[in-house]
């Protein structure tokens, strides 16, 4: 059933224009329950649609291997069923996804298990390939937290629904990692220097902004998102114009309010333009100094807090993604991400999670501690492969075309 036209609007629909309290508040599930036996991604139906929802509200549906496999499962099955015309997710309880369990991942590390955690990574990155090249139209809602993998398997898809409790983070650095799931790609086709200011300092955006952006396709109130269901699940299409009729039928024209980053682009592009972190932190001490402005002096803290290590890896990263495809960024991030959780570089990453999310003390213990220590050849052996052995990723790209 997939047209032209769908296939059409998918490959465009990027083209439009408290984390830390979030990130605690997942809960650290016995290492035995990382497998256990709950239906972690449940199905709807309607006439001519499927819905997947997300179903670990104790971790705000942080994803594991098991549910992306799921996912990737359920969506092959969905595009070559005739009779389904388009496709949604969402997530239950007050999240939609807070990302990947890293917590999850972190005991697996302790283990020794580093297999498991490149099958995490594997399995998660290929669902969002296929997210990206989906031949039906998609619709994601955003109602609550959106963070990290999150994101990841719902910014790539054709309409995207942010409301009043949205809350949108790439929040990687301050756990010692660094912006994945596709974030170096969809991070650096927002306006401007945006995507470098989100990427390294993990602040929040809420629903208003994230349509105002470009990062949300559509905006409406919680309380809507009911009726919106009920609508869409009567639609027997494949047609996205006639899904995105109805979705502006409910929506709402929202501007960001004066406290938003997004009235400081101008300063965000005069700082975030700069080819390194200390020539961004050097702009943001200046401008703050200048004008003694909090935003500015929120921001320095913001990256004080995050690893140094990872702060030079995002930048490098988000940059690279101007010039790269989806899968070429989702390659060059599942490299990124076995380098992060070997600890061949550092061991950032177990000390993030640790301080973030184990301990909780809040204090990492970052390995260089300072931006000074952290040299060129660690942030591009960050980019190598782990060995000159290690496969890559492996995805489809000869059989789904490259969403660029």
């Amino acid at each position: 059933m997939a047209s032209s036209k769908a296939v059409s609007l998918l490959r465009r629909s990027l083209q439009s224009p408290r984390i830390l309290t979030c990130y605690r508040n997942l809960c650290s599930l016995p290492e035995s329950s990382v497998n256990d036996n709950v239906d972690e991604v449940l199905v709807e139906g309607n006439a001519a649609s499927r819905t997947a929802i997300l179903n670990r509200p104790c971790v705000l549906n942080a994803i594991n291997s098991t549910m992306a496999a799921r996912l990737h499962k359920f969506y092959k099955s969905w595009e070559d069923n005739p009779d389904i015309g388009f496709v949604m997710v969402k997530g239950r309880g007050r999240a939609f996804a807070a990302g990947g369990d890293i917590v999850a991942l972190y005991h697996l590390l302790n283990r020794g298990n580093l297999e498991a955690c490149k099958e995490f990574f594997r399995t998660i990155y290929s669902f969002i390939y296929f997210l990206g090249t989906y031949l039906k139209p998609h619709v994601a809602l955003l109602n609550g937290i959106t963070m990290g993998g999150g994101a990841g398997i719902s910014i790539p898809g054709t309409f995207r629904v942010a409301t009043d409790k949205t809350i949108f983070a790439t929040p990687e650095t301050l756990i010692g990692f660094h912006p994945d799931a596709g974030a170096s790609f969809y991070l650096s086709h927002l306006p401007g220097h945006l995507g470098e200011y989100l990427g390294l300092t993990g602040e929040k955006l809420n629903g208003v902004e994230m349509i105002n952006c470009g990062l949300a396709t559509h905006y409406t109130l919680s309380a809507r998102l009911p009726l919106i269901e009920e609508q869409l699940g009567k639609l027997v299409t494949d047609d996205p114009s006639v899904i995105e009729t109805t979705l502006e039928k409910y929506g709402d024209l929202v501007h960001p309010d004066s406290r938003s980053a997004l009235h400081r682009i101008e300063t965000i592009d005069k700082c975030f333009r700069h080819d390194t972190v200390e020539e961004i932190v050097d702009a943001l001490e200046s401008e703050a100094s200048q004008t003694k402005d909090a935003w500015c002096i929120g921001t320095l803290n913001r990256l004080k807090e995050a690893s140094p290590l990872s702060l030079k890896v995002a930048l490098r990263s988000v940059r690279e993604g101007r010039f790269q495809t989806l899968d070429q960024c989702l390659s060059r991030e599942y490299n990124m991400s076995l380098q992060g959780i070997s600890k061949q570089i550092s061991g950032d990453f177990c000390e993030g999670v640790r301080a973030r999310m184990v301990d909780k003390d809040m204090a990492p213990k970052w390995d260089p501690p300072t931006l000074d220590k952290v040299s060129d050849d660690m942030v591009h052996q960050y980019l190598l492969p782990l060995s000159v052995s290690e496969p890559g990723l492996d995805l489809p790209t000869k059989i789904r075309e490259a969403f660029i």
